[in-house]
């Protein structure tokens, strides 16, 4: 399956890079407040699921741009292009993001960046790698040498004002924080040890999946603000090594709840 999902991520690569060297011709249409999508989005999602509908004709689809689609026993979530707004700029941080689930969990992760050529992959139990290289989180014990990463609340309106609150507490105590604008990449930059931590309200699955096996399967943690564990239907995440995150967490929920 992890194979089949690499496979399934290349394809759809080849379809951005295409749209990324000629922009101007993209159709675009917006699906809501600071949410759109184009013609790349749906093309790539489109040369994503043929390689995974091909190999797992049964099992069942959750993709950002086409829904849901009930199947057996595993379930791929996709997220053809995280990081649109960037990609439509030119901005060149984005990613995709494939993962596959059964029982409500994880079991295969995968998000590509396709300017970078940087595969991050994990399978449930196996590690976590970066262009076949195992990766681990960072060592780093407090939050005031931590990068931490983050996303700003621009769909929903609601939690704009929790999040200000959390960024005007921890902007003084860390080294910095950065606002990249994919959110797939950011977990897996988590893994990967270049951030520290990160934050965000109201992610989506797709958002989520790959990226949350990804940090689990490099030694790190991965949480909803409250605590739980039901962070990829809830969409509040906090994440980030093990010697920080409880920390992190703590200030994130005090100071979002007010």
């Amino acid at each position: 399956m992890l194979y089949t999902a690499v496979r399934s991520v290349r394809e759809g690569a080849r379809v951005i890079l295409m749209y990324y060297n000629q922009l101007d011709r993209l159709d675009i249409t917006s699906k809501g407040r600071n949410d759109f999508v184009s013609q790349a989005d749906i093309e790539a999602e489109r040369a994503i699921l043929e390689v995974l509908t091909r190999a797992y004709p049964d099992h069942g689809i959750l993709a950002e741009e086409s829904g849901i689609k009930e199947g057996g026993e595993y379930t791929w979530v996709i997220d053809p292009l995280d990081g649109t707004t960037n990609f439509l700029h030119g901005f060149p941080v984005f990613c995709i993001s494939v993962a596959v689930m059964k029982d409500d969990a994880v079991h295969h992760g995968v998000v590509y960046d396709p300017v970078r050529d940087e595969m991050f992959t994990a399978s449930r139990g196996d590690g976590a790698q970066l262009n076949g290289k195992k990766i681990r989180v960072s060592k780093t014990r407090q939050l005031a040498p931590a990068l931490l990463g983050t996303g700003f609340p621009v769909r929903e309106m609601d939690n704009l004002t929790p999040w200000l609150r959390s960024f005007e507490y921890l902007l003084p105590k860390t080294a910095g924080i950065r606002r990249a604008g994919a959110a797939a990449l950011d977990l897996a930059y988590v893994a990967a040890g270049r951030l520290d931590g990160f934050w965000e309200f109201g992610l989506k699955p797709w958002d989520i999946a790959a990226g949350a096996l990804l940090i689990r399967e490099a030694g790190g943690l991965i949480a909803e603000v409250s605590g739980g564990q039901d962070f990829i239907a809830q969409g509040n995440v906090v994440a980030g090594n093990p010697l920080i995150l409880e920390e992190l967490r703590k200030i994130v929920h005090r100071t979002s709840a007010g």
